[in-house]
């Protein structure tokens, strides 16, 4: 793809009255309070309600979440990854659930006029759940070991008609379709950044393919980051002003954004996961070491997948930055948001592939297991 092809933006780009409105015609609240909330793809809002006019039995806060065009023409995957989401809470994870509309739908299909044209988008409102996100914190090693541990939890069979919805064979996010961010290349330019990534998507296609049929299947989450990790102190009396106190008594409150959710490997998760907190934390390359005793704590990965975990990080950082600069360029009133990986991310990039995967593995599988203090 050139750069004078531009898909058609997808995004929603609905007004606060317009959000107001569908609260208030969908879910019978009366809206007090809306606040647009940061998004990728689809756009968020946070609502707080005086009253439900309904039954008056909910909370007061809760999350619209209004699907971009694209992927709101299939209703059953975000069934699928709602359904998921109820799964996991009545498992006792804190993901949000959604509320239903007055109709008793779990979701609902809306034509909504966005300024240029009116476009179909699925429309939910889901339940507010405390925390700041884990990107807004010091994040140290107790609570890599956290994520590492809840992300293996969480792996349990979910059994529904329309999870084979999941299965997303040409989902551009999915680990396994890195081969896809060739026709957008283009985003990053030439020269070296480039030349790195290529380099990459050629080891995944000689390294991984062949080899996973040796790799576990599961259910993954595709998104578990330190902006969609929520977490609050143990203890409310924690000393907010001291960060060392802070890392030691955090737990996870939250747990956001299913719509990357897809079928693939355990590996797969974990790598997905290891770069994201990487850019938060103040030892980057050693945050993999974290979430991986964590994780294996619960899960012990195989050899096969331990060793291939190096690569799967860098793909991961790949998706990320590339997709980030094109994106950037589709939406520039996003800009700041697209491109927040970016920041630490190119530079997390260039220090793993200059270490090599020698060097990171004895940081990552020998260096000693978590260690609480």
């Amino acid at each position: 793809m050139s750069s004078s092809e531009k898909p058609a933006v997808i995004k929603p780009s609905l007004t606060e009255a317009q959000a107001v409105e569908l609260v208030e015609r969908l879910y019978g609240l009366k809206v007090s309070s809306v606040q647009p909330m940061p998004g990728y793809d689809d756009q968020n809002f946070h609502i707080l309600v005086s009253e439900n006019q309904v039954t008056r039995d909910h909370s007061q806060s809760y999350t619209l979440k209004v699907m971009n065009a694209g992927e709101s023409e299939d209703a059953d995957l975000i069934e699928a990854q709602t359904r998921a989401m109820m799964f996991l809470s009545a498992k006792g994870f804190p993901s949000p659930t959604p509320i239903p509309t007055i109709d008793g739908k779990i979701m609902s299909l809306e034509t909504i006029d966005c300024g240029v044209q009116s476009k179909a988008h699925m429309v939910r409102l889901l339940t507010y759940l405390p925390g700041l996100p884990l990107s807004e914190m010091p994040i140290g090693p107790q609570i890599l070991h956290k994520v590492g541990q809840t992300l293996a939890r969480m792996n349990e069979e979910f059994q529904h008609p329309l999870r084979k919805s999941l299965q997303r064979p040409d989902f551009l996010w999915k680990l396994s379709n890195i081969h896809l961010l060739n026709k957008y290349l283009y985003a990053v330019g030439e020269g070296r950044d480039r030349q790195i990534i290529e380099q990459i998507i050629q080891q995944f296609q000689e390294e991984i393919i062949p080899n996973l049929c040796k790799f576990r299947q599961s259910l993954n989450h595709g998104d578990f980051s330190h902006t969609n990790i929520l977490v609050q102190p143990v203890h409310p009396s924690a000393n907010h002003s001291n960060p060392t106190e802070l890392q030691q008594d955090l737990d996870i409150s939250g747990l956001l954004d299913f719509s990357g959710m897809n079928y693939g490997y355990y590996v797969f998760d974990v790598a997905i996961s290891i770069m994201y907190l990487m850019l938060g934390s103040n030892d980057p390359i050693g945050a993999g070491r974290h979430v991986l005793s964590g994780f294996e704590s619960v899960i012990p990965l195989l050899p096969e997948e331990q060793d291939a975990i190096f690569l799967l990080v860098l793909c991961r950082f790949c998706q990320s930055l590339v997709m980030g600069r094109y994106n950037a360029l589709l939406y520039p009133e996003n800009a700041e948001y697209l491109l927040s990986t970016g920041r630490a991310g190119w530079k997390c990039l260039h220090q793993l592939w200059s270490l090599g995967k020698e060097a990171v593995g004895k940081i990552w599988f020998e260096a000693g297991k978590f260690q609480s203090t």
